[in-house]
């Protein structure tokens, strides 16, 4: 079996140490090399081919994210940033997922040898899921035009719409928030990251789409033209409060590895929504959210899920409609016109009976 071949590129030595002893420990893995900056970098890119490289965002010579446009637009390879855990860092490791890298690995603020060490299975699991994925150059920016708005009142209070993504899914979101029309029902969004990353995930959506857009609190009434992301450290649940759905916070342990959980929300959605809400399940390695989803569609949801050629990574979309939780599935743009082709229809039947 071929292994996975890795460069390295980063300024601080320890870390070029303790990255490629982590990837070496690796089965089926293997670092090429490692660089100290892009320049040495570009060379030692261009004669061993790698299939992933791991990239450093403040470096000499180069910014990582100049080095990142560069490479995605002559040599497209799958990148995991390396990011420090903090607000500026955050900011930086989203312009790189815009750019085209596929994933990230947070830098402890302290005692980094030891705590990259700590987190050596999911550096592992995160460069495996890169070398399987499809790297995407940041596409040329175009207008992107909201949908027309539903018009009916009754939908929008009463319908909610329920998104879980993971590796690849801040790119997919934000496509498909874009496109939301400002009377839209209330949104609910789990997305895998750490807590430091979504508070910032959240600002960036809102800059850029015409509904409303932050991380969610707890107790919250979930309001049309909004969408509420999960905040890294808890689980986000819907609940009903009266006639008003509400958030709820937890931090109950892991599901799947995750927190937040996809299933987490998908499950809550099934039990307090049923019928009035649509699921929607986007790019992600592992199956977080599949059987949450299959609650869902038991319940009477309607479920979409993006496709194989429009993922990043198509691990939990495949998951979901492996065990039929999906009723359709579609290229990443054409999910928020199911969406509200479906939202519309739901208003027809309404206004029949």
């Amino acid at each position: 079996m071929k292994k996975i071949t890795v460069v390295v590129v980063d300024d601080s030595a320890l870390i070029r140490k303790v990255l490629t002893t982590i990837i070496n420990s690796q089965p089926g893995m293997q670092v090429l090399g490692a660089a100290p900056d892009p320049i040495v970098a570009r060379e030692m890119i261009r004669s061993l081919n790698p299939d992933v490289i791991t990239l450093d965002v403040e470096m000499p010579k180069m910014d990582g994210l100049d080095f990142l446009e560069r490479l995605m637009r002559l040599r497209p390879t799958p990148v995991v940033m390396i990011s420090s855990l903090t607000e500026r860092g955050s900011e930086t490791t989203l312009r790189a997922l815009e750019l085209g890298a596929v994933d990230y690995i947070s830098k402890p603020k302290i005692d980094i040898a030891s705590g990259m060490q700590e987190y050596s299975a999911e550096i592992a699991d995160k460069i495996r899921c890169a070398a399987a994925a499809r790297p995407r150059p940041q596409q040329a920016a175009r207008p992107t035009q909201a949908l027309p708005v539903l018009g009916n009142r009754s939908v929008s209070t009463e319908k909610l719409i329920i998104v879980g993504a993971s590796t690849g899914g801040t790119e997919a979101i934000k496509d498909f928030l874009m496109q939301m029309p400002p009377d839209c029902p209330g949104i609910l969004i789990t997305q895998h990251m750490p807590e430091a990353f979504t508070k910032s995930f959240a600002a960036r959506l809102d800059s850029l789409c015409r509904i409303a857009v932050k991380e969610a609190d707890h107790g919250e009434r979930v309001l049309p033209g909004h969408a509420y992301v999960a905040p890294g450290h808890s689980h986000l649940l819907l609940k009903r409060s009266g006639a008003n759905y509400v958030t709820q916070l937890s931090d109950g342990p892991p599901v799947n590895r995750h927190r937040p959980s996809v299933d987490v929300l998908f499950r809550s959605a099934a039990e307090h929504a049923g019928a009035n809400a649509i699921g929607v399940i986007m790019t992600g390695m592992g199956k977080d959210g599949a059987l949450g989803m299959l609650t869902m569609r038991e319940a009477g949801a309607y479920n979409v899920a993006q496709d194989e050629a429009s993922c990043v990574v198509f691990g939990m979309p495949k998951e979901a409609i492996a065990v039929g939780a999906t009723n359709e599935v579609l290229p990443l743009n054409e999910l928020p016109h199911a969406v509200m082709r479906h939202l519309h229809s739901m208003g027809m039947r309404a206004i029949r009976v």
